[in-house]
């Protein structure tokens, strides 16, 4: 196609988009704005593209539990930090934890190399709370607005219906912040060897709320009491090649001999700014926070003590939102989190349909009532049990209808001031984690990394091959030789400096 012919990307209305690369926000690291039509004609349209499994985390499995929170974080009571009762010591909260590979459809093996979900859902006696992660602690993009390309380069071709690496790769080579996450995915962590044996991570960046409104930044980590465990491609064909189930068997077999995982939970915090001494942004999900600098602190653990009696209505029909929260911990202006809260529960609506939260697995255990009437497989009134008057659905009013409660403590004190535009983050230091990374594995973890990027690349354009040497080599310069000599390319001189 001649030069002049080529198509630019628009709007489904037709209007140009100069820029597909960051959503708009107050200031480069401030919230997010509603106004940003972009963003939400795209993420709503991705939500709708698969009916009805979910377009991603498709393949899954799930257990209920309990969280039995320390009442401390670490050696402080956790009152200083959130007044969330859901941390409070002596509670015993109910919980369902859905496991899930992230890509690939509802019946794919899982032993494919893949990112793996970790949602929780909590049912708090102030209302549900769900924390909603992966068992890896970075992520392939920065903004939402990225996220239906990047899972259109990972999913199948549109014509041919072929995954390939060269789509994959194609997307990561131009998206230079993904080279932390895929030196994480293509080493042995991106195999989990079952469900039991994996880590869990909130991923992005939230808020915990004191009962003063002051706010503290911070991450949600989950640590396997089982010990973590990975699998090295070779293993993962040989179990492939005799279970296509086998993460989910191992999960139901163990809570069904009476050998129940548990999981303890860590916080990490530092302070709610920007933190200019840092060179990455503490918003930025493609960036750990360094356990020297931002230890882990331990809030108690979870225990999964009970099979699902029915995989359809608990598993396939669970509905996780990024947006569930409770009192006592809040949004972040982490992008990700912004965009996540808006694309889950749209999806949710649309995939189990809009009263999806009146399913007992998705429905709060606490009293709930609400305003919202209607609309397709509706069965009871919200707050009916509750005494509320069924003929008033509005508020407010005279006639002893749903009034609003009190708070229980001051609002999380937020101020932003800024430009309103597509602003991406300014310190992106794209390559120094992914660097920091590969240096931390044994020999033998390099040697299966080195071993499959030189594998799946192999299958690439040499033009997506070079970039993706430069982004090694500019992580760690033995990185970017070893991939490059496996490809039989050479190390550019730029990224070589």
């Amino acid at each position: 196609m001649a030069e002049d012919k080529k198509v630019g990307l628009t709007t489904r209305q037709g209007h140009p988009v100069y820029d597909n690369q960051n959503t708009r926000s107050v200031g480069s690291r401030g919230p997010l704005v509603l106004e940003d039509y972009h963003y939400l004609e795209k993420m709503s349209h991705f939500d709708r593209e698969r009916i009805p499994e979910r377009v991603v985390h498709a393949r899954g499995a799930a257990a209920h539990g309990t969280f039995f929170p320390t009442g401390m974080m670490g050696d402080e009571p956790i009152e200083k930090y959130s007044r969330a009762k859901v941390f409070r010591a002596g509670t015993q909260t109910p919980i369902f934890l859905r496991f899930s590979t992230v890509i690939n459809g509802g019946h794919s093996p899982e032993t494919l190399r893949d990112p793996r979900g970790f949602a929780i859902k909590f049912y708090t006696e102030t209302g549900n709370w769900d924390l909603v992660g992966n068992n890896l602690k970075v992520f392939f993009i920065r903004d939402p607005l990225k996220f239906p390309d990047m899972i259109h380069a990972f999913k199948p071709d549109p014509i041919t219906n072929r995954q390939s690496n060269e789509r994959f790769f194609d997307f990561v080579s131009m998206t230079p912040e993904a080279t932390h996450m895929v030196t994480w995915v293509f080493s042995p962590w991106g195999i989990p060897a079952n469900y039991r044996e994996m880590q869990g991570s909130g991923v992005n960046t939230y808020k915990l709320v004191d009962p003063e409104g002051r706010t503290v930044l911070c991450k949600f980590h989950f640590q396997p009491r089982q010990g973590v465990r990975n699998l090295t491609q070779a293993e993962a064909q040989a179990i492939q090649a005799k279970d296509h189930s086998h993460a989910t068997g191992d999960l139901y077999d163990a809570i069904a001999r009476g050998e129940f995982p548990e999981w303890d939970m860590f916080i990490q915090i530092m302070d709610d700014n920007e933190h200019p001494e840092l060179d990455w942004d503490p918003l930025d999900v493609t960036k750990l926070w360094p356990e020297d600098q931002f230890p882990l602190r331990h809030v108690g653990h979870i225990q999964l003590n009970r099979n699902p009696s029915d995989y359809h209505n608990e598993v396939e029909q669970a509905a996780f939102g990024t947006g569930v929260l409770v009192d006592g911990i809040d949004f972040s202006e982490d992008k990700m989190l912004q965009g996540r809260t808006f694309a889950y529960s749209d999806t949710q609506r649309y995939r189990v349909g809009p009263n999806y939260l009146q399913l007992p697995i998705n429905a709060p255990r606490c009293p709930y009532a609400t305003n919202q009437r209607g609309g397709q497989m509706s069965y009871h009134v919200d707050g009916a049990e509750q005494g509320a008057n069924p003929h008033v659905n509005y508020e407010p009013s005279n006639f002893d209808g749903l009034r609003e409660q009190e708070r229980l403590g001051p609002p999380p004190r937020t101020y932003w001031a800024g430009a309103i535009g597509r602003q991406r983050i300014e310190r992106t230091n794209d390559f120094a984690q992914a660097g920091v990374r590969y240096r931390s594995y044994s020999d033998e973890e390099r040697e299966e990394l080195i071993s499959n990027l030189v594998g799946a690349l192999g299958e690439c354009a040499p033009v997506i091959q070079d970039r993706m040497i430069r982004h090694f080599t500019l992580a760690d310069a033995d990185y970017g030789r070893r991939v490059a000599e496996g490809l039989g390319r050479s190390v550019s001189s730029e990224a070589a400096e």
